[in-house]
Protein backbone atom coordinates (compact mmCIF):
# COMPACT_ATOMS: atom_id res chain seq x y z
CA UNK A 1 0.00 0.00 0.00
CA UNK A 2 1.90 2.73 -1.04
CA UNK A 3 1.63 6.16 0.56
CA UNK A 4 1.72 9.71 -1.33
CA UNK A 5 0.57 12.80 -0.06
CA UNK A 6 -2.24 12.75 -2.57
CA UNK A 7 -3.48 9.08 -0.79
CA UNK A 8 -4.32 10.98 2.36
CA UNK A 9 -8.08 10.21 3.79
CA UNK A 10 -10.32 12.19 1.65
CA UNK A 11 -11.67 15.15 4.03
CA UNK A 12 -15.50 13.79 3.41
CA UNK A 13 -15.90 12.26 6.83
CA UNK A 14 -19.13 10.11 6.14
CA UNK A 15 -18.76 6.20 6.39
CA UNK A 16 -21.12 3.35 5.91
CA UNK A 17 -22.05 1.79 9.38
CA UNK A 18 -21.21 -1.79 8.11
CA UNK A 19 -18.80 -4.47 9.57
CA UNK A 20 -16.68 -4.67 6.52
CA UNK A 21 -16.02 -0.90 6.71
CA UNK A 22 -14.65 -0.99 10.20
CA UNK A 23 -10.95 0.29 9.88
CA UNK A 24 -12.07 2.73 7.09
CA UNK A 25 -14.80 3.82 9.87
CA UNK A 26 -12.34 3.75 12.31
CA UNK A 27 -9.84 6.07 10.09
CA UNK A 28 -12.79 8.36 9.91
CA UNK A 29 -13.31 9.06 13.18
CA UNK A 30 -9.79 9.51 13.93
CA UNK A 31 -9.44 12.19 11.18
CA UNK A 32 -12.87 13.80 12.66
CA UNK A 33 -11.40 14.34 15.76
CA UNK A 34 -7.59 14.80 15.03
CA UNK A 35 -9.31 18.10 12.18
CA UNK A 36 -11.84 19.44 14.87
CA UNK A 37 -10.78 18.58 18.71
CA UNK A 38 -11.81 18.94 20.77
CA UNK A 39 -15.15 17.23 19.75
CA UNK A 40 -17.81 15.01 21.88
CA UNK A 41 -19.25 12.18 20.97
CA UNK A 42 -22.46 13.49 19.31
CA UNK A 43 -20.63 15.88 17.42
CA UNK A 44 -18.47 13.35 15.68
CA UNK A 45 -21.92 11.03 14.80
CA UNK A 46 -22.77 13.95 13.27
CA UNK A 47 -19.82 14.84 11.11
CA UNK A 48 -19.53 11.34 10.19
CA UNK A 49 -23.46 10.00 9.72
CA UNK A 50 -22.42 7.06 12.27
CA UNK A 51 -24.97 5.73 14.55
CA UNK A 52 -24.12 6.38 18.18
CA UNK A 53 -23.31 2.89 18.88
CA UNK A 54 -21.06 2.69 16.57
CA UNK A 55 -19.64 5.90 17.53
CA UNK A 56 -19.24 4.24 21.35
CA UNK A 57 -17.75 1.05 19.67
CA UNK A 58 -15.15 3.10 17.78
CA UNK A 59 -14.23 5.45 20.53
CA UNK A 60 -13.73 3.09 23.34
CA UNK A 61 -11.98 1.14 20.75
CA UNK A 62 -9.77 4.09 20.30
CA UNK A 63 -9.71 4.80 24.36
CA UNK A 64 -8.08 1.41 25.23
CA UNK A 65 -5.20 1.51 22.11
CA UNK A 66 -3.87 5.33 23.39
CA UNK A 67 -5.00 6.84 20.67
CA UNK A 68 -7.36 9.52 21.96
CA UNK A 69 -8.14 10.98 25.32
CA UNK A 70 -10.81 12.05 27.16
CA UNK A 71 -9.94 15.93 27.24
CA UNK A 72 -12.60 17.72 29.53
CA UNK A 73 -16.90 18.20 30.22
CA UNK A 74 -18.40 20.45 28.48
CA UNK A 75 -20.40 22.34 30.69
CA UNK A 76 -23.01 25.41 29.64
CA UNK A 77 -25.27 23.07 27.52
CA UNK A 78 -28.81 21.63 28.98
CA UNK A 79 -28.85 17.85 30.10
CA UNK A 80 -25.57 16.02 30.70
CA UNK A 81 -22.07 17.84 30.41
CA UNK A 82 -20.69 16.40 27.15
CA UNK A 83 -17.14 14.72 27.57
CA UNK A 84 -14.90 16.13 24.12
CA UNK A 85 -12.18 13.90 22.56
CA UNK A 86 -9.02 14.80 21.56
CA UNK A 87 -6.09 12.59 20.35
CA UNK A 88 -3.68 12.11 22.83
CA UNK A 89 -0.28 14.15 21.85
CA UNK A 90 1.84 10.78 23.38
CA UNK A 91 -0.08 8.26 21.09
CA UNK A 92 2.60 8.20 18.74
CA UNK A 93 5.85 10.66 17.40
CA UNK A 94 7.58 11.31 14.20
CA UNK A 95 10.78 12.66 12.95
CA UNK A 96 10.41 14.73 10.03
CA UNK A 97 13.75 16.44 7.91
CA UNK A 98 13.62 18.90 5.57
CA UNK A 99 17.24 19.51 3.22
CA UNK A 100 17.86 21.98 1.12
CA UNK A 101 20.58 23.56 -0.33
CA UNK A 102 21.58 26.36 2.64
CA UNK A 103 19.90 24.34 5.75
CA UNK A 104 19.60 20.82 7.42
CA UNK A 105 16.17 21.03 9.91
CA UNK A 106 15.52 18.21 11.65
CA UNK A 107 12.21 17.83 14.21
CA UNK A 108 10.80 15.52 16.46
CA UNK A 109 6.92 15.87 16.73
CA UNK A 110 4.63 14.26 18.78
CA UNK A 111 0.75 13.38 17.33
CA UNK A 112 -0.79 16.77 17.48
CA UNK A 113 1.93 18.43 15.64
CA UNK A 114 3.92 19.84 19.04
CA UNK A 115 7.54 19.60 18.21
CA UNK A 116 8.91 17.89 21.03
CA UNK A 117 12.61 18.80 19.82
CA UNK A 118 14.64 20.58 17.02
CA UNK A 119 17.93 20.44 15.32
CA UNK A 120 19.30 22.98 12.90
CA UNK A 121 22.19 23.40 11.00
CA UNK A 122 22.39 26.64 8.87
CA UNK A 123 24.76 25.69 6.05
CA UNK A 124 24.82 25.60 2.56
CA UNK A 125 25.14 22.88 0.07
CA UNK A 126 25.52 20.01 2.55
CA UNK A 127 26.81 16.34 0.94
CA UNK A 128 24.64 13.42 1.26
CA UNK A 129 27.27 11.63 3.64
CA UNK A 130 27.36 14.95 5.79
CA UNK A 131 23.68 15.10 5.79
CA UNK A 132 23.41 11.24 6.68
CA UNK A 133 25.50 12.11 9.71
CA UNK A 134 23.82 15.28 10.75
CA UNK A 135 20.38 13.02 9.99
CA UNK A 136 21.36 10.16 12.15
CA UNK A 137 23.35 12.45 15.17
CA UNK A 138 19.82 14.55 15.30
CA UNK A 139 17.96 10.57 15.74
CA UNK A 140 20.58 10.31 18.04
CA UNK A 141 19.49 12.81 20.53
CA UNK A 142 16.20 12.30 20.91
CA UNK A 143 16.25 8.89 21.77
CA UNK A 144 19.06 9.70 24.19
CA UNK A 145 17.44 12.15 25.65
CA UNK A 146 14.10 10.35 25.67
CA UNK A 147 11.98 13.22 23.78
CA UNK A 148 10.82 10.69 21.78
CA UNK A 149 9.39 7.28 22.53
CA UNK A 150 11.20 5.02 19.89
CA UNK A 151 8.47 2.34 20.52
CA UNK A 152 5.99 4.72 19.41
CA UNK A 153 7.56 6.23 16.42
CA UNK A 154 5.50 6.19 13.44
CA UNK A 155 8.17 6.57 11.03
CA UNK A 156 10.47 9.11 9.90
CA UNK A 157 9.74 11.58 6.60
CA UNK A 158 11.46 13.45 4.34
CA UNK A 159 10.96 16.88 2.70
CA UNK A 160 14.07 17.98 -0.29
CA UNK A 161 13.44 19.74 -3.19
CA UNK A 162 13.41 18.17 -6.44
CA UNK A 163 16.25 18.17 -8.89
CA UNK A 164 18.40 18.98 -5.34
CA UNK A 165 22.06 18.04 -6.83
CA UNK A 166 21.09 19.17 -10.81
CA UNK A 167 19.73 22.71 -10.71
CA UNK A 168 22.86 25.93 -10.96
CA UNK A 169 23.08 27.87 -8.46
CA UNK A 170 25.84 30.83 -7.55
CA UNK A 171 28.39 29.03 -5.07
CA UNK A 172 27.48 25.72 -5.70
CA UNK A 173 30.15 23.07 -5.61
CA UNK A 174 30.71 20.36 -8.29
CA UNK A 175 30.94 17.82 -5.33
CA UNK A 176 27.24 19.06 -4.90
CA UNK A 177 26.29 16.47 -8.27
CA UNK A 178 26.72 13.72 -5.52
CA UNK A 179 22.77 14.17 -4.87
CA UNK A 180 22.16 13.49 -8.71
CA UNK A 181 23.11 9.30 -7.73
CA UNK A 182 22.23 9.37 -4.13
CA UNK A 183 19.88 6.78 -2.77
CA UNK A 184 18.31 8.66 -0.31
CA UNK A 185 15.11 6.38 0.56
CA UNK A 186 18.07 3.24 0.93
CA UNK A 187 19.90 5.68 2.90
CA UNK A 188 17.57 6.18 5.65
CA UNK A 189 16.08 2.93 5.63
CA UNK A 190 19.60 1.88 6.55
CA UNK A 191 19.39 4.06 9.93
CA UNK A 192 15.96 2.98 10.96
CA UNK A 193 13.35 0.27 11.06
CA UNK A 194 11.09 2.68 11.05
CA UNK A 195 8.78 3.63 7.65
CA UNK A 196 10.56 6.49 5.52
CA UNK A 197 8.24 8.41 3.79
CA UNK A 198 9.65 11.30 1.46
CA UNK A 199 8.36 14.01 -0.54
CA UNK A 200 9.03 17.38 -1.95
CA UNK A 201 9.93 20.31 0.28
CA UNK A 202 7.04 22.40 -0.99
CA UNK A 203 4.37 20.24 -0.77
CA UNK A 204 5.52 18.95 2.63
CA UNK A 205 4.98 22.46 4.17
CA UNK A 206 1.81 22.96 1.98
CA UNK A 207 0.54 19.59 3.83
CA UNK A 208 1.50 21.00 7.25
CA UNK A 209 -0.53 23.86 6.50
CA UNK A 210 -3.06 21.81 6.04
CA UNK A 211 -3.29 19.94 8.94
CA UNK A 212 -1.43 22.44 11.13
CA UNK A 213 -2.32 25.81 9.71
CA UNK A 214 -4.70 27.37 7.65
CA UNK A 215 -6.05 24.05 6.92
CA UNK A 216 -8.66 24.63 9.05
CA UNK A 217 -9.79 27.84 7.41
CA UNK A 218 -9.41 26.71 3.76
CA UNK A 219 -9.81 23.32 2.08
CA UNK A 220 -8.11 24.01 -1.69
CA UNK A 221 -4.96 26.47 -1.52
CA UNK A 222 -1.77 27.14 -3.50
CA UNK A 223 1.46 27.50 -1.50
CA UNK A 224 4.21 29.65 -1.75
CA UNK A 225 7.88 28.84 -0.81
CA UNK A 226 10.27 31.28 -0.81
CA UNK A 227 13.17 29.29 0.29
CA UNK A 228 16.68 28.88 -1.30
CA UNK A 229 15.07 28.05 -4.29
CA UNK A 230 10.97 28.86 -4.92
CA UNK A 231 8.60 26.37 -4.89
CA UNK A 232 5.05 25.27 -4.64
CA UNK A 233 2.54 22.89 -3.43
CA UNK A 234 -1.07 22.27 -3.96
CA UNK A 235 -4.03 21.61 -1.85
CA UNK A 236 -7.69 20.84 -3.74
CA UNK A 237 -10.06 19.76 -1.67
CA UNK A 238 -8.32 18.83 1.76
CA UNK A 239 -5.66 16.44 -0.24
CA UNK A 240 -2.41 17.33 -1.38
CA UNK A 241 -2.16 17.25 -4.93
CA UNK A 242 1.06 15.80 -6.94
CA UNK A 243 -0.51 15.68 -10.08
CA UNK A 244 0.54 13.05 -13.07
CA UNK A 245 4.37 13.43 -12.71
CA UNK A 246 4.42 14.53 -9.51
CA UNK A 247 5.23 18.22 -10.48
CA UNK A 248 2.11 20.02 -9.89
CA UNK A 249 3.12 23.46 -8.49
CA UNK A 250 6.56 23.96 -9.52
CA UNK A 251 5.99 27.50 -9.99
CA UNK A 252 9.63 28.10 -10.58
CA UNK A 253 9.38 27.58 -14.21
CA UNK A 254 6.96 30.03 -14.25
CA UNK A 255 7.82 32.60 -17.10
CA UNK A 256 7.88 36.28 -16.32
CA UNK A 257 8.24 39.38 -18.32
CA UNK A 258 10.74 41.77 -17.91
CA UNK A 259 8.16 44.99 -17.58
CA UNK A 260 11.66 47.35 -16.98
CA UNK A 261 12.10 47.96 -20.92
CA UNK A 262 9.09 47.11 -22.99
CA UNK A 263 11.42 47.10 -26.38
CA UNK A 264 13.30 44.31 -24.83
CA UNK A 265 10.59 41.60 -24.69
CA UNK A 266 12.98 39.83 -22.18
CA UNK A 267 11.33 36.84 -20.40
CA UNK A 268 12.58 35.03 -17.35
CA UNK A 269 11.66 31.97 -15.28
CA UNK A 270 10.50 33.10 -11.73
CA UNK A 271 12.77 30.42 -10.40
CA UNK A 272 15.91 32.70 -11.41
CA UNK A 273 14.97 35.46 -10.30
CA UNK A 274 12.60 35.39 -6.98
CA UNK A 275 14.34 33.61 -4.49
CA UNK A 276 16.01 33.99 -1.32
CA UNK A 277 19.63 33.20 -3.43
CA UNK A 278 18.68 35.73 -5.38
CA UNK A 279 17.60 38.34 -2.82
CA UNK A 280 21.12 37.38 -1.33
CA UNK A 281 22.70 37.90 -4.51
CA UNK A 282 21.22 41.53 -4.94
CA UNK A 283 22.09 42.80 -1.76
CA UNK A 284 25.99 41.56 -2.69
CA UNK A 285 25.72 43.55 -5.92
CA UNK A 286 25.13 46.65 -3.62
CA UNK A 287 27.74 46.12 -1.26
CA UNK A 288 25.29 44.19 1.23
CA UNK A 289 26.51 40.55 2.93
CA UNK A 290 24.07 38.27 3.51
CA UNK A 291 24.06 34.64 3.82
CA UNK A 292 21.20 33.58 6.49
CA UNK A 293 17.33 34.57 6.25
CA UNK A 294 17.93 36.25 10.11
CA UNK A 295 20.80 38.82 8.81
CA UNK A 296 17.87 40.31 6.88
CA UNK A 297 16.34 41.38 10.36
CA UNK A 298 19.75 42.99 11.66
CA UNK A 299 20.38 45.10 8.15
CA UNK A 300 20.58 48.85 8.81
CA UNK A 301 18.63 51.60 6.73
CA UNK A 302 20.58 51.51 3.82
CA UNK A 303 20.24 47.56 3.54
CA UNK A 304 16.48 47.66 4.70
CA UNK A 305 15.96 50.33 1.73
CA UNK A 306 17.33 47.90 -0.82
CA UNK A 307 15.68 44.48 0.44
CA UNK A 308 12.09 47.09 0.18
CA UNK A 309 13.46 47.49 -3.01
CA UNK A 310 14.06 43.97 -4.36
CA UNK A 311 10.48 43.49 -2.98
CA UNK A 312 8.97 45.78 -4.60
CA UNK A 313 10.38 44.49 -8.10
CA UNK A 314 9.64 40.85 -7.09
CA UNK A 315 5.66 42.08 -6.10
CA UNK A 316 5.07 42.36 -9.47
CA UNK A 317 6.11 38.99 -11.13
CA UNK A 318 4.28 37.22 -7.61
CA UNK A 319 0.72 39.36 -8.42
CA UNK A 320 1.23 37.37 -12.07
CA UNK A 321 1.99 34.08 -10.20
CA UNK A 322 -1.71 34.67 -8.20
CA UNK A 323 -3.27 36.18 -11.31
CA UNK A 324 -2.57 32.75 -13.04
CA UNK A 325 -3.23 30.72 -10.21
CA UNK A 326 -6.52 31.85 -9.68
CA UNK A 327 -7.27 31.63 -13.17
CA UNK A 328 -5.76 28.17 -13.94
CA UNK A 329 -6.71 26.10 -10.44
CA UNK A 330 -9.47 28.47 -8.76
CA UNK A 331 -8.32 28.05 -5.29
CA UNK A 332 -9.68 29.27 -1.78
CA UNK A 333 -6.36 31.13 -1.46
CA UNK A 334 -2.22 31.64 -2.27
CA UNK A 335 0.05 31.30 0.97
CA UNK A 336 3.05 32.70 0.95
CA UNK A 337 5.48 31.31 3.54
CA UNK A 338 9.16 29.49 3.48
CA UNK A 339 12.32 31.00 5.19
CA UNK A 340 11.99 34.37 3.65
CA UNK A 341 11.22 36.07 7.58
CA UNK A 342 8.06 36.91 8.94
CA UNK A 343 8.24 40.68 8.82
CA UNK A 344 9.70 40.24 5.47
CA UNK A 345 6.86 38.48 4.28
CA UNK A 346 3.93 40.72 5.48
CA UNK A 347 6.11 43.63 3.74
CA UNK A 348 6.34 41.84 0.39
CA UNK A 349 2.65 40.74 0.39
CA UNK A 350 2.15 44.56 0.93
CA UNK A 351 3.35 45.56 -2.61
CA UNK A 352 1.58 42.10 -3.83
CA UNK A 353 -1.77 43.68 -3.17
CA UNK A 354 -0.90 46.98 -5.17
CA UNK A 355 -0.91 45.02 -7.96
CA UNK A 356 -4.37 43.51 -7.52
CA UNK A 357 -7.27 44.77 -7.96
CA UNK A 358 -9.81 44.27 -4.48
CA UNK A 359 -12.47 44.51 -7.13
CA UNK A 360 -11.45 41.90 -8.56
CA UNK A 361 -13.94 38.76 -7.14
CA UNK A 362 -12.04 36.04 -9.42
CA UNK A 363 -8.64 36.06 -7.55
CA UNK A 364 -8.38 33.82 -4.75
CA UNK A 365 -7.47 35.70 -1.55
CA UNK A 366 -3.56 36.56 -0.13
CA UNK A 367 -2.17 35.60 2.77
CA UNK A 368 0.95 34.70 4.76
CA UNK A 369 1.40 31.59 5.56
CA UNK A 370 0.80 30.51 9.15
CA UNK A 371 3.53 28.18 9.75
CA UNK A 372 7.48 29.47 9.80
CA UNK A 373 10.78 28.39 8.25
CA UNK A 374 9.87 24.88 9.39
CA UNK A 375 6.57 24.45 7.52
CA UNK A 376 8.64 21.87 5.25
CA UNK A 377 9.69 19.72 8.13
CA UNK A 378 6.77 19.65 10.05
CA UNK A 379 4.95 18.24 6.79
CA UNK A 380 7.65 15.86 6.37
CA UNK A 381 6.87 14.49 10.06
CA UNK A 382 3.12 14.57 9.23
CA UNK A 383 3.27 11.93 6.57
CA UNK A 384 4.27 9.16 8.78
CA UNK A 385 1.99 10.71 11.58
CA UNK A 386 -0.83 10.53 8.90
CA UNK A 387 -0.47 6.52 8.12
CA UNK A 388 -0.30 5.83 12.05
CA UNK A 389 -3.29 7.78 13.38
CA UNK A 390 -5.35 8.27 10.28
CA UNK A 391 -5.25 5.26 7.78
CA UNK A 392 -6.16 3.06 10.60
CA UNK A 393 -4.47 -0.30 9.89
CA UNK A 394 -2.06 -2.17 12.20
CA UNK A 395 -0.09 -3.42 9.04
CA UNK A 396 -0.39 0.17 7.37
CA UNK A 397 3.52 1.57 8.67
CA UNK A 398 5.24 -1.77 7.64
CA UNK A 399 3.68 -1.57 4.55
CA UNK A 400 4.30 1.91 3.44
CA UNK A 401 8.07 0.92 3.04
CA UNK A 402 7.64 -0.15 -0.27
CA UNK A 403 8.48 2.34 -3.04
CA UNK A 404 6.19 5.72 -2.94
CA UNK A 405 4.80 6.12 -6.44
CA UNK A 406 6.61 8.87 -8.73
CA UNK A 407 8.82 9.35 -5.67
CA UNK A 408 12.20 7.80 -7.03
CA UNK A 409 12.65 10.96 -8.95
CA UNK A 410 13.44 13.19 -5.20
CA UNK A 411 16.63 11.09 -5.08
CA UNK A 412 18.09 13.79 -7.63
Amino acid sequence: MNQTLGARLSPDLTGANVEDAGEHNRAVVLRCIHRQAPISRAEIARQTGFTKPAIARIVDRLLDEGLIMEARRRHGLRGQPAIELEINPDACFAIGINIDRDHLTVLAVDAVGNVRARVHHEKRFILPAEFLQLTSDAISHFQRSRLIDDARLAGIGLAMPDWLGEISLLGKPKAYQEWTAFDVRAALENLTQHPVFIENEANAAALAELDYGLGAESSSFFYIAINACPGGGLVLDGNGHRGAMGLSGEIGWLPIADGRDEKSHKVQLLGEIFSLFSLYDFLARHAVEVSVPHDLLTLDAHGRRLVSQWLKEMSAHLAVAVKHIGMIVDPDAVLVGGRLPIRIVDELLRYVHEHLDPEDMNLPSLHRASLGEDASAMGAAAMPMAAALMLASADAAQRTRSPLKNMDRLNS
